[in-house]
């Protein structure tokens, strides 16, 4: 059975009363919207036991792929494609939890850095083998080669919002 199919049934019903709906387009929309979700939930499933979430995680990732595990909260902002007033959220929570810390520049005062701890580092450390897992089994449907293609696709689809800059 089609777990999208009543999705695709409202979206054709709709092109129905006005002809002029993109279906293709609504239909791509729909299908990453509904496999977000899943991400997120499967994420935080496997994260919950860690005391974190899927949006704290992915901060936690984004200091840990830097290079000195460390970066400016508006480079975390557009890496992980949060609103500033997100990531100071959750920069705050994280700052609690002693997974990351803030710092100040020596150069220029209003400038803050914000770095992975020894606890944080720690932390994604036990979590990635299950992560691992996870982004394996959610992408298991897919050959090497079709991953390959989705993700072309996907970078060419984002670089039509005129908000991604690369």
């Amino acid at each position: 059975m089609n777990p999208f199919a009543a999705t695709e049934q409202r979206i054709d019903v709709t092109r129905r009363k006005h002809p002029a709906f993109p279906r293709a387009p609504a239909v791509v929309v729909r299908l990453i919207k509904r496999l977000h979700k899943h991400v997120q939930d499967d994420a935080n499933a496997l994260l919950k036991p860690f005391g974190i979430n899927h949006p704290e995680y992915n901060l936690l990732m984004m200091l840990y792929g830097s290079a000195d595990n460390a970066v400016t909260p508006s480079e975390l902002a557009e890496a992980a494609g949060e609103k500033f007033a997100n990531i100071t959220r959750l920069t705050d929570r994280l700052c609690d939890k002693g997974l990351l810390a803030r710092s100040g520049n020596a150069e220029d005062r209003r400038k803050v850095t914000l770095s992975l701890t020894a606890r944080g580092d720690a932390l994604i450390g036990r979590m990635l083998p299950g992560i691992s897992r996870l982004l394996d089994r959610e992408t298991a449907a897919l050959s090497a080669r079709e991953l390959e293609h989705l993700e072309r696709l996907l970078k060419k689809m984002l670089s039509g919002f005129s908000s991604y800059a690369g």
